[in-house]
C-alpha cells in the first residue's frame, strides 16, 4: 500500500486508546481536525485582536468571509435564518479549511472520509429537523405533503418526499467525500507518473500543476455547496417551502 494512491487516506493511530472495548485512539485524522480548529481559532482571534475602523488585509479577509456567509444565509434562509449564523459560519470555515489543508503536501484530508462528512451532514440534518418541529410542531410534517395535489396522488408523493428528506444527509456527505477522494487520488496517480518517467515526466508534471489549481477550485466550491445546501434545508424547516 506504500505506493498506492489510496494510501494517503489510511487512518493511522497515533495514541492508541481503548474504552470499554471500543477503539478510541487518537489518529492522524483526529490530529488534523484539531489542527483545523486551532488554525481557525488563531486566524479569527489574531485577525480581529486589533480591530480597526479601516481594516488591514487580515481583518479584511475575515470581514469578507463573515459577509459572504451572512449574505449566503440571508439569500437562502431569509433574515430569520441569521440567528443560526454561528453554526453555518463554523461549518463553512471548517469544511473550507479541511479541504484546503488537504492540498498541502503530506497533509491528511479529513473530508475525504465518509465518516467525517456524514457526521457533519447528520448534525445538519438532526439540527434542522429539530428546528422544524420546535418551530412548527406536528405541522412540520406538512413539508412532506405538496400543496395543490389531488389526494390520490399523495399516496405516491408523500413516500417520495419522506425518502427524499431522509436521504439528505447521505447525498450531502457523499458529494463532499467523493469529490475530495477522487481529486486527491487523481493527483497521486499523476504524481506517480512524474516520478516513474523521470526526465520524460514533464507532461504529467504540467498536468499535476493544472489539476492542483482545479482541486483548489473544487475545495472552495465544495465548501460553499455544503454550506448553501445546509442553508436551504434550514429554510425548509423555517418556512416549510
Amino acid at each position: 500500500m506504500a505506493h498506492s494512491p489510496l494510501a494517503q487516506f489510511e487512518i493511522k493511530p497515533l495514541v492508541p486508546m481503548e474504552i470499554a472495548g471500543h477503539d478510541v485512539s487518537f489518529t492522524n485524522s483526529s490530529l488534523f481536525m484539531v489542527a483545523i480548529v486551532v488554525l481557525l481559532t488563531l486566524f479569527m482571534n489574531v485577525g480581529m485582536r486589533r480591530a480597526a475602523l479601516v481594516p488591514g488585509r487580515w481583518q479584511s479577509m475575515i470581514e469578507m468571509l463573515y459577509e459572504f456567509v451572512a449574505d449566503m444565509i440571508t439569500g437562502t434562509a431569509g433574515h430569520e435564518g441569521r440567528k443560526y449564523f454561528p453554526f453555518i459560519f463554523t461549518l463553512f470555515t471548517f469544511v473550507l479549511c479541511a479541504n484546503l489543508l488537504g492540498l498541502v503536501p503530506y497533509a491528511f484530508t479529513v473530508t475525504s472520509h465518509i465518516i467525517v462528512t456524514f457526521a457533519l451532514a447528520a448534525t445538519v440534518f438532526l439540527g434542522v429537523t429539530a428546528i422544524g418541529f420546535i418551530k412548527h410542531g406536528a405541522h412540520f410534517l406538512k413539508l412532506f405533503v405538496p400543496s395543490g395535489v389531488p389526494p390520490v396522488m399523495l399516496l405516491i408523493l408523500v413516500p417520495i418526499e419522506v425518502i427524499s428528506y431522509l436521504t439528505r444527509p447521505v447525498s450531502l456527505s457523499v458529494r463532499l467525500f467523493a469529490n475530495m477522494m477522487a481529486g486527491h487520488t487523481m493527483l497521486k496517480v499523476f504524481a506517480g507518473f512524474v516520478v516513474a518517467l523521470g526526465a520524460f515526466g514533464v507532461l504529467p508534471l504540467l498536468f499535476v500543476i493544472a489539476f492542483t489549481g482545479l482541486e483548489l477550485l473544487v475545495a472552495l466550491l465544495q465548501a460553499y455547496v455544503f454550506a448553501v445546501l445546509s442553508c436551504i434545508y434550514l429554510n425548509d424547516a423555517l418556512h416549510l417551502h
